[in-house]
Protein backbone atom coordinates (compact mmCIF):
# COMPACT_ATOMS: atom_id res chain seq x y z
CA UNK A 1 0.00 0.00 0.00
CA UNK A 2 1.18 3.52 -0.86
CA UNK A 3 0.81 6.41 1.73
CA UNK A 4 -1.08 8.13 -1.11
CA UNK A 5 -3.62 5.50 -0.99
CA UNK A 6 -3.80 5.97 2.53
CA UNK A 7 -3.63 9.67 2.52
CA UNK A 8 -6.62 9.21 0.15
CA UNK A 9 -8.97 7.22 1.76
CA UNK A 10 -8.67 9.20 5.01
CA UNK A 11 -9.11 12.89 3.08
CA UNK A 12 -12.61 11.83 1.43
CA UNK A 13 -13.81 11.87 4.61
CA UNK A 14 -12.27 14.64 5.64
CA UNK A 15 -10.41 16.94 3.49
CA UNK A 16 -7.88 18.37 3.95
CA UNK A 17 -9.30 21.79 2.98
CA UNK A 18 -11.60 21.32 5.92
CA UNK A 19 -8.48 22.52 8.16
CA UNK A 20 -8.03 25.31 9.94
CA UNK A 21 -5.50 28.14 9.10
CA UNK A 22 -3.25 27.52 12.17
CA UNK A 23 -3.39 23.62 11.02
CA UNK A 24 -0.92 21.29 9.91
CA UNK A 25 -3.03 18.16 8.81
CA UNK A 26 -1.58 15.55 6.15
CA UNK A 27 1.53 14.03 5.98
CA UNK A 28 3.92 15.60 8.03
CA UNK A 29 7.11 13.22 7.88
CA UNK A 30 7.24 10.67 4.90
CA UNK A 31 7.02 10.83 1.23
CA UNK A 32 3.49 10.39 -0.64
CA UNK A 33 4.50 7.74 -3.02
CA UNK A 34 6.09 5.34 -0.19
CA UNK A 35 5.35 2.09 0.38
CA UNK A 36 3.83 1.38 4.00
CA UNK A 37 2.32 -2.19 5.34
CA UNK A 38 0.55 -1.43 8.53
CA UNK A 39 -0.68 1.54 9.98
CA UNK A 40 -0.88 2.48 13.96
CA UNK A 41 -3.28 4.95 14.88
CA UNK A 42 -3.19 7.05 18.20
CA UNK A 43 -3.97 10.34 19.78
CA UNK A 44 -0.04 12.15 19.45
CA UNK A 45 3.26 11.10 18.37
CA UNK A 46 4.91 10.73 21.74
CA UNK A 47 8.04 8.16 22.15
CA UNK A 48 6.20 5.58 23.45
CA UNK A 49 4.05 5.43 19.98
CA UNK A 50 7.48 5.50 18.44
CA UNK A 51 8.53 2.48 20.40
CA UNK A 52 5.43 0.66 19.71
CA UNK A 53 4.97 1.32 16.57
CA UNK A 54 8.89 -0.12 16.20
CA UNK A 55 7.80 -3.10 17.87
CA UNK A 56 5.20 -3.68 15.76
CA UNK A 57 6.47 -3.07 12.32
CA UNK A 58 4.43 -0.40 11.70
CA UNK A 59 6.08 1.92 9.35
CA UNK A 60 3.22 5.23 9.25
CA UNK A 61 1.78 6.36 12.05
CA UNK A 62 -1.58 7.79 12.03
CA UNK A 63 -2.62 10.69 15.03
CA UNK A 64 -5.06 13.03 15.04
CA UNK A 65 -2.75 15.96 16.31
CA UNK A 66 0.21 16.94 14.35
CA UNK A 67 3.64 16.02 15.94
CA UNK A 68 4.65 19.53 14.14
CA UNK A 69 2.57 22.98 14.49
CA UNK A 70 5.47 25.37 13.98
CA UNK A 71 8.51 24.92 12.01
CA UNK A 72 11.37 23.33 13.52
CA UNK A 73 14.90 25.25 13.20
CA UNK A 74 16.93 22.15 14.29
CA UNK A 75 16.61 18.69 14.67
CA UNK A 76 19.43 17.89 17.99
CA UNK A 77 17.27 16.36 19.99
CA UNK A 78 16.49 18.82 22.52
CA UNK A 79 12.81 18.03 23.10
CA UNK A 80 10.23 15.09 22.61
CA UNK A 81 9.04 16.78 19.31
CA UNK A 82 12.62 16.91 17.48
CA UNK A 83 13.07 13.11 19.10
CA UNK A 84 9.73 11.53 17.80
CA UNK A 85 10.72 13.29 14.44
CA UNK A 86 14.30 12.39 14.16
CA UNK A 87 13.65 8.98 15.13
CA UNK A 88 10.92 8.68 12.62
CA UNK A 89 12.47 9.59 9.99
CA UNK A 90 15.79 7.28 10.69
CA UNK A 91 12.93 4.38 11.25
CA UNK A 92 11.19 4.62 8.06
CA UNK A 93 8.23 5.70 9.42
CA UNK A 94 5.93 8.47 7.86
CA UNK A 95 4.11 10.50 10.19
CA UNK A 96 0.45 11.45 9.00
CA UNK A 97 -2.62 13.62 10.80
CA UNK A 98 -5.55 14.41 10.48
CA UNK A 99 -7.14 17.00 13.07
CA UNK A 100 -8.95 19.86 12.67
CA UNK A 101 -10.13 18.78 9.16
CA UNK A 102 -11.38 15.72 11.35
CA UNK A 103 -13.40 17.51 13.93
CA UNK A 104 -14.84 19.51 11.10
CA UNK A 105 -15.96 16.62 8.91
CA UNK A 106 -19.91 15.51 8.47
CA UNK A 107 -19.55 12.47 11.10
CA UNK A 108 -16.44 13.56 12.32
CA UNK A 109 -14.96 13.88 16.13
CA UNK A 110 -18.17 15.63 17.53
CA UNK A 111 -20.54 13.63 16.26
CA UNK A 112 -18.63 10.29 17.48
CA UNK A 113 -19.01 12.00 21.23
CA UNK A 114 -22.32 12.60 20.66
CA UNK A 115 -22.92 9.14 19.31
CA UNK A 116 -21.22 7.69 22.20
CA UNK A 117 -23.76 9.64 24.92
CA UNK A 118 -26.49 8.47 22.80
CA UNK A 119 -27.77 11.78 21.46
CA UNK A 120 -30.15 11.88 17.96
CA UNK A 121 -31.16 14.78 15.51
CA UNK A 122 -27.23 16.18 15.64
CA UNK A 123 -26.96 19.37 13.49
CA UNK A 124 -23.52 21.59 13.16
CA UNK A 125 -23.05 23.86 15.78
CA UNK A 126 -21.08 26.14 13.97
CA UNK A 127 -21.42 25.35 10.30
CA UNK A 128 -19.03 26.67 7.94
CA UNK A 129 -20.61 29.70 5.67
CA UNK A 130 -18.94 28.35 2.37
CA UNK A 131 -20.30 24.60 3.42
CA UNK A 132 -23.22 24.13 6.19
CA UNK A 133 -23.07 20.57 6.41
CA UNK A 134 -19.32 20.90 7.90
CA UNK A 135 -17.77 22.80 10.77
CA UNK A 136 -17.28 22.44 14.65
CA UNK A 137 -19.11 20.66 17.11
CA UNK A 138 -22.40 19.35 17.05
CA UNK A 139 -25.80 20.09 18.98
CA UNK A 140 -28.53 17.49 19.55
CA UNK A 141 -31.08 15.87 21.92
CA UNK A 142 -30.97 13.21 24.36
CA UNK A 143 -34.25 10.49 23.58
CA UNK A 144 -35.27 11.71 27.01
CA UNK A 145 -34.35 14.36 29.51
CA UNK A 146 -31.82 13.45 32.09
CA UNK A 147 -30.77 15.10 35.54
CA UNK A 148 -27.50 17.03 34.60
CA UNK A 149 -25.45 14.94 37.95
CA UNK A 150 -26.29 11.99 36.42
CA UNK A 151 -25.82 12.78 33.01
CA UNK A 152 -22.29 14.35 34.00
CA UNK A 153 -21.43 11.16 35.70
CA UNK A 154 -22.57 8.99 32.87
CA UNK A 155 -20.48 10.95 30.49
CA UNK A 156 -17.55 10.54 33.24
CA UNK A 157 -17.51 6.76 33.20
CA UNK A 158 -18.15 6.48 29.04
CA UNK A 159 -15.20 8.94 28.43
CA UNK A 160 -13.09 7.23 32.04
CA UNK A 161 -12.52 11.38 32.83
CA UNK A 162 -10.29 11.63 35.91
CA UNK A 163 -12.60 14.84 36.79
CA UNK A 164 -15.48 16.75 35.51
CA UNK A 165 -15.20 20.71 35.94
CA UNK A 166 -18.49 22.03 35.65
CA UNK A 167 -20.08 25.53 35.99
CA UNK A 168 -22.78 26.42 38.13
CA UNK A 169 -26.31 24.52 37.89
CA UNK A 170 -28.59 27.30 37.12
CA UNK A 171 -31.39 25.03 39.21
CA UNK A 172 -31.29 22.26 41.80
CA UNK A 173 -32.49 18.83 39.78
CA UNK A 174 -31.71 20.33 36.49
CA UNK A 175 -32.85 18.36 33.76
CA UNK A 176 -31.17 18.39 30.05
CA UNK A 177 -32.43 17.49 27.02
CA UNK A 178 -30.34 19.40 24.53
CA UNK A 179 -26.95 18.84 24.49
CA UNK A 180 -24.00 20.95 22.40
CA UNK A 181 -20.43 19.40 21.76
CA UNK A 182 -17.12 20.55 20.71
CA UNK A 183 -14.28 18.31 21.27
CA UNK A 184 -10.90 19.63 21.95
CA UNK A 185 -10.37 23.36 23.18
CA UNK A 186 -13.79 24.57 22.32
CA UNK A 187 -14.56 27.87 24.11
CA UNK A 188 -14.72 29.61 21.42
CA UNK A 189 -18.10 28.23 20.69
CA UNK A 190 -19.86 28.60 24.30
CA UNK A 191 -21.43 31.37 22.52
CA UNK A 192 -22.79 28.99 19.26
CA UNK A 193 -24.03 26.78 22.04
CA UNK A 194 -26.03 29.63 23.81
CA UNK A 195 -28.00 30.25 20.76
CA UNK A 196 -28.12 27.02 20.02
CA UNK A 197 -30.67 26.74 23.37
CA UNK A 198 -28.46 24.04 25.09
CA UNK A 199 -28.73 22.81 28.21
CA UNK A 200 -25.24 21.92 28.66
CA UNK A 201 -22.34 22.00 26.63
CA UNK A 202 -19.61 19.73 26.88
CA UNK A 203 -15.85 20.62 25.70
CA UNK A 204 -11.93 21.14 27.15
CA UNK A 205 -10.00 23.50 28.29
CA UNK A 206 -12.15 25.89 29.17
CA UNK A 207 -10.78 29.09 31.35
CA UNK A 208 -11.52 30.48 34.44
CA UNK A 209 -14.14 33.22 33.51
CA UNK A 210 -15.15 30.86 30.32
CA UNK A 211 -17.18 29.08 33.39
CA UNK A 212 -19.42 32.15 34.16
CA UNK A 213 -21.02 32.54 30.24
CA UNK A 214 -23.80 30.15 30.67
CA UNK A 215 -26.14 33.26 31.58
CA UNK A 216 -27.15 31.00 34.45
CA UNK A 217 -28.88 28.95 31.39
CA UNK A 218 -26.82 26.44 30.36
CA UNK A 219 -24.20 23.90 32.05
CA UNK A 220 -20.73 24.27 30.71
CA UNK A 221 -18.77 21.01 31.47
CA UNK A 222 -14.67 20.67 30.90
CA UNK A 223 -14.41 17.02 30.00
CA UNK A 224 -10.86 16.70 29.25
CA UNK A 225 -8.81 17.56 26.04
CA UNK A 226 -7.40 13.80 25.60
CA UNK A 227 -10.86 12.36 26.80
CA UNK A 228 -12.81 14.17 24.72
CA UNK A 229 -10.81 13.33 21.18
CA UNK A 230 -9.27 9.68 22.47
CA UNK A 231 -12.78 8.84 19.89
CA UNK A 232 -10.15 9.74 16.66
CA UNK A 233 -8.73 6.24 17.12
CA UNK A 234 -11.68 4.05 16.74
CA UNK A 235 -13.23 6.94 13.96
CA UNK A 236 -9.89 6.27 11.92
CA UNK A 237 -9.89 2.61 12.51
CA UNK A 238 -13.72 2.94 10.93
CA UNK A 239 -12.47 4.74 7.59
CA UNK A 240 -9.53 2.66 6.86
CA UNK A 241 -11.18 -0.35 7.79
CA UNK A 242 -14.16 0.42 5.40
CA UNK A 243 -12.01 1.64 2.28
CA UNK A 244 -8.45 -0.50 2.59
CA UNK A 245 -9.98 -3.91 3.92
CA UNK A 246 -6.34 -5.59 3.03
CA UNK A 247 -4.51 -3.24 4.91
CA UNK A 248 -3.16 -3.72 8.52
CA UNK A 249 -4.39 -1.39 10.98
CA UNK A 250 -3.48 -1.30 14.84
CA UNK A 251 -4.72 0.80 17.22
CA UNK A 252 -1.65 2.25 19.78
CA UNK A 253 -1.71 0.64 23.98
CA UNK A 254 0.27 3.25 24.30
CA UNK A 255 -1.59 6.59 23.90
CA UNK A 256 -2.23 8.14 26.86
CA UNK A 257 -3.42 11.61 28.15
CA UNK A 258 -0.14 13.61 29.17
CA UNK A 259 -2.48 14.40 32.31
CA UNK A 260 -3.04 13.15 35.41
CA UNK A 261 -5.39 13.26 38.33
CA UNK A 262 -5.32 13.32 42.32
CA UNK A 263 -8.21 12.96 43.39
Amino acid sequence: MKIRDIATAIEEFAPLSLQADFDNSGLVVGRIDDDVHAALLAVDVTEEVIDEAEREGCDIIITHHPIIFTPLKRLNSANYVERCVERAIRSGIALYACHTNLDSAPNGMSWQVGSMIGLDAMSVLEPRKDNPSTGYGVVGVLPRPEEVMSLLGRIKSIFNVGAIRYSDIPKEGMMVRRVAICTGAGRSNIADALAAEADLYITADLRYNDFMLGENRMVLADIGHFESEFCAIRLLNDILSKKLCNFAVRKSQYSRNPIHYLL
